[in-house]
């Protein structure tokens, strides 16, 4: 991936919102350009790519998945982005890096990257309460935007309930606030004190942004985040039950449960989704060219134009039982030095994370979601330590660079997590 500038026009909303007029037009500083960190032009070592590739198939057999697309940019050395396996298992049908495919909770970095920027520009608050711009949740008068942007809320998640009907009817259209009722009914934390992994928390945050500004959560995706940074393959779909581009696509699975564990050999096809099932929460579709240059920028939160306040300033332990290095806030997860996220959607499981200083990214998809995003996050982390150690290409220097964890710790996570693949019953 060549990690290119991109130079647009971001246009800013304003108007009286009493008369729910918004008028388009530039801001005091209207050209945006994104300068990213120089990157070595050339592949990574060959025992490093060699090191990656079998993480990758260890994790293609833990996880049930037949194919993933990866990249790794580490700036001072080179880069490796390929498409490994298949469609699906046994199959000829080779995944290449040009494939989209779902990019999961990834999408809630893009979600309160908007909402920043709307609080840059003046058009919100990042304190307002959330039923100042959703009704129908009177409930949470104490609740801001900003607490629904950092899982502080204290709602739960809508994963549990409604994932059956995912599965079996890819091709429903959800209301969002339908969507969210699930977790907003599920016990909840108290607010502003603890993480708590809410996807609920992301769709009312999208409706929030929509009734603020009467535009659609597509269109202020586009306006704040890929226009800006030149993802022209990256965007929020209609709802409209679809692949994830009229282009080239890595196909998304789940396996059937059967008594014992799965079936690995008769992955379901569940590529054809609306993406209403994940909406703002984890809806987008992009590749992994995007999704890299995109984890990238937002590590170094390119796309602010106020410095305050500092959106991963003030992280929370991700759970009780995590590691010290594992914290969450502004939409991402914080792992060691990288910020970015992992997740999943059906189909799919995808992970992105990057260094801030050094600019060092890894991506990873996998065309399986039945170990939900935990193969895909072990995955990612596991490329990071093998490639945060390469050395500095001729004439570069090497970052004081490192992770608080080991690639044989997650390889063996991965190992250790592995689905059960059993044959179905005879008929």
């Amino acid at each position: 991936m060549q990690l290119l500038s991109s130079r647009t026009f971001r246009a800013a909303v304003a108007g009286a919102a009493v008369l729910g007029l918004f008028l388009t037009g530039c801001t005091a500083d209207p050209e945006f350009s994104y300068e990213p960190p120089a990157q070595v032009d050339g592949p990574l070592p060959d025992d490093t790519v060699a090191a990656m590739e079998a993480a990758v198939a260890n994790a293609l057999a833990a996880s049930g998945a037949s194919g993933a697309v990866v990249g790794v940019w580490a700036p001072w050395s080179g880069s490796w982005v390929a498409g490994l396996g298949t469609q699906t298992p046994g199959g000829d049908d080779e995944i290449s890096t040009d494939m989209a495919f779902r990019i999961a909770d990834m999408t809630r970095l893009m979600t309160c990257d908007v909402l920043y920027g709307l609080a840059d520009d003046g058009v919100l608050g990042l304190d307002d309460p959330v039923p100042d711009h959703v009704s129908g949740v009177a409930d949470m008068k104490d609740v801001t935007l900003l607490d629904l942007c950092n899982s502080t809320s204290g709602v739960g998640s809508s994963e549990a309930t409604a994932q059956a009907a995912w599965y079996t009817t890819p091709e429903r259209v959800w209301a969002p606030l339908e969507l969210a009722s699930y977790g907003l009914g599920a016990p909840r934390a108290t607010a502003k004190t603890t993480y708590t992994n809410s996807d609920a928390g992301y769709l009312l945050l999208g409706l929030a942004l929509e009734r603020a500004t009467g535009r659609t959560a597509s269109e202020l995706i586009a306006e704040y985040v890929t226009q800006p940074l030149g993802l022209s393959a990256t965007s929020l779909p209609s709802p409209a039950p679809a692949a994830p581009s009229d282009g080239p696509v890595m196909n998304g699975h789940y396996l059937p449960a059967v008594e014992g564990g799965y079936d690995c050999a008769a992955p379901v096809d569940i590529t054809t989704l609306s993406s209403s099932t994940g909406y703002t929460d984890s809806g987008v579709v992009s590749t992994i060219d995007d999704l890299g240059r995109y984890a990238q920028a937002e590590a170094a939160q390119k796309l602010r134009t106020e410095d305050e306040p500092n959106r991963f300033g003030a992280p929370l332990p991700q759970d009780p039982q995590a590691p010290s290095w594992l914290q969450a806030t502004g939409g991402a997860l914080l792992v060691g030095s990288m910020i970015g996220q992992s997740g999943w959607t059906p189909g799919y499981q995808t992970s992105a994370y990057s260094d801030p200083e050094t600019g060092f990214t890894v991506a990873v998809s996998l065309n399986n979601s039945t170990t939900a995003g935990t193969t895909a996050m072990y995955l990612a982390w596991e490329l990071a330590a093998i490639a945060s150690k390469v050395p500095a290409a001729e004439g570069q220097t090497a970052p004081e660079f490192g992770l608080p964890f080991t690639a044989e710790q997650y390889h063996q996570a991965i190992t250790d997590s592995a689905i059960p693949c059993v044959a179905p019953p005879a008929a």
